[in-house]
């Protein structure tokens, strides 16, 4: 049989040699006719399959073939540590990770010292986020072949790096290894082949410079069909995924762009800027589940990095998690990255806990650590101010409003709330002179125009005056149901009966949308004209 298969392989590579697989593999088929139960044949058949199965130029539909065929030769080798690598490693490429994990383990149980067997059980698991797992098997390959460790050394530079970013060990250990990795390239064949297959991807610039230029002249539509064409060209260059899922993303076609980016992170687990693009194509068209589920694949990868904590945040908080929004939100300030940035994670915080969770303490602890960070940043004036409104601790929110006018005297939302506080109070001379603060200083300022117009009609009775500044309200903002509505009741106490029904079916519709008004509220109205 051996003989047989010798015979045969040089028939086989003469194939190989000239690129001709197909051939190849009809070769080792018709020899299988004459001979079916030769094993050594179908593990050669297997590897021909999977020899085609990763051509980069190739289509991905040839693992089954390899997978059955290696399953024949198993049953006359049933201890072979080879063949269930073999196997598990076609079970890895078919995506079936499990299943790989399970072959690859009987195949080092068969022969403990398989460095091979090692370093796809570390692949494997660094698809499947298990770091550590990686990182122990990754280690066992070159402890058991030191020289053939390459690829080894090279996927244990990945994982650390990474992390690098926060734990500067992680650096020196991925620099370290990155360099292990090209001492010991040239003794590593599988590495070799690697580097020679990245270096034929220099052919593909011109379809990427193609891409461009029709980016940048045609439409995204062309580009699409350029990156396309070349990813049927080479299935296995991850970059063109990525390219094609951006112009998907461009164009609206967000479930396309989904498929493009997960077939990148399939080909390259740890490619995070395709992990970043698909948590925007899930968010952009509202899948805010798989949009969860991305983020926390996200924060396996890179627990450290307070940007994911934030956005898996923001999602959650979108869900109605607002547990789970507020543990993620802590946690990105705990990571701190900068002083601005945590600042404004504080305030969003903040935000959650005072309308989220109607935590007013809470709130005010967040916009207080946000206010030690960047006390120049207005808007924690106005956030942290609020909030102490809302706790009707009146003379605090007035000292952090007066604190912020001594920043910017002129900046009209401090002097809107400072009105609202005002008005609160009781004092609507100084509310009054506030709201007035706020439309000199912002004439377009349609909630100033609104509250003013609210204390001439039901706290002064100057109807005229108030009609006055609620048309000025609509006219700033025409999406402003609250204005409508009170313009209606400005415009009833004149009489004019049917102009104010008017104004509240305006409002009502325009409550429909903004939903700012109880709709209850508007009905009566409109039913109270006419009683």
């Amino acid at each position: 049989m051996k003989n047989t298969v010798k015979s045969l392989d040089k028939k086989i590579q003469k194939e190989i040699r000239t690129g001709n697989v197909k051939s190849a593999i009809e070769i080792c088929k018709n020899t299988l006719q004459k001979d079916p139960t030769n094993a050594d044949l179908h593990l050669r058949l297997g590897d021909l399959y999977m020899q085609w199965h990763l051509d980069i130029y190739s289509s991905c539909q040839y693992v089954d073939e390899a997978i059955t065929e290696y399953q024949i030769a198993l049953e006359s080798y049933i201890d072979s540590a080879l063949i269930y690598y073999k196997i598990g490693k076609a079970q890895f490429y078919k995506g079936d990770l499990d299943k790989a994990i399970n072959y690859l383990e009987t195949a080092v149980k068969k022969d403990e010292k398989f460095s091979k067997a090692y370093y796809l059980l570390a692949q494997t698991y660094v698809k499947k986020a298990r770091f550590i797992d990686a990182e122990i098997n990754a280690k066992k390959a070159i402890k058991y072949d030191p020289l053939r460790s390459s690829s080894s050394h090279y996927l244990l530079h990945d994982i650390y790096s990474v992390s690098s970013f926060r734990v500067f060990k992680n650096k020196i250990k991925s620099s370290m290894e990155l360099l292990l990795s090209f001492i010991t390239m040239p003794f590593d064949s599988e590495a070799i082949k690697n580097v020679k297959r990245h270096f034929t991807y220099i052919k593909f610039l011109p379809d990427f410079l193609k891409g461009y230029i029709q980016l940048q002249t045609s439409g995204l539509e062309k580009a699409v069909e350029t990156y396309s064409n070349a990813i049927d060209k080479a299935p296995g260059f991850v970059p063109l995924y990525c390219l094609l899922g951006d112009i998907y993303s461009a164009l609206g076609q967000y479930e396309d762009a989904i498929t493009e980016y997960k077939m990148a992170i399939w080909l390259d687990c740890l490619n995070i800027p395709a992990y970043r693009h698909l948590c925007k194509a899930y968010e952009d068209m509202g899948d805010y589940d798989n949009a969860v589920e991305t983020y926390n694949k996200l924060i396996q990868i890179m627990p450290d990095m307070p940007e994911f904590h934030a956005n898996l945040a923001n999602i959650l908080y979108v869900k109605g998690d607002v547990d789970g929004a507020v543990s993620h939100f802590q946690t990105a300030v705990t990571l701190n990255p900068n002083k601005q940035w945590t600042s404004v994670i504080n305030q969003t915080l903040g935000f959650v806990f005072q309308e989220g969770k109607e935590d007013i303490n809470a709130a005010i602890t967040s916009y207080q650590s946000a206010y030690l960070l960047t006390p120049e940043d207005i808007d924690i004036y106005v956030n942290l101010g609020s909030a102490f409104y809302d706790k009707e601790d009146y003379e605090n929110a007035l000292t952090v409003y007066r604190n912020a006018l001594d920043l910017d005297p002129q900046n009209a939302k401090i002097h809107c709330n400072l009105g609202f506080l005002y008005w609160g109070k009781g004092d609507l001379d100084e509310a009054m002179r506030e709201y007035k603060y706020a439309i000199e200083y912002d004439n377009s300022y349609s909630i100033a125009y609104n509250n003013l117009g609210v204390i001439y009609l039901d706290d002064l009775g100057r109807v005229q005056e108030a009609i006055e500044m609620f048309e000025k309200a609509v006219e700033c903002n025409p999406n402003y149901a609250l204005a409508h509505f009170n313009l209606a009741r400005s415009i009833a106490l004149t009489g004019d009966k049917i102009q104010a029904a008017k104004l509240y079916q305006v409002s009502q519709d325009v409550n429909n949308i903004t939903h700012e008004i109880d709709p209850q509220d508007i009905a009566d109205k409109i039913n109270g004209l006419f009683d």
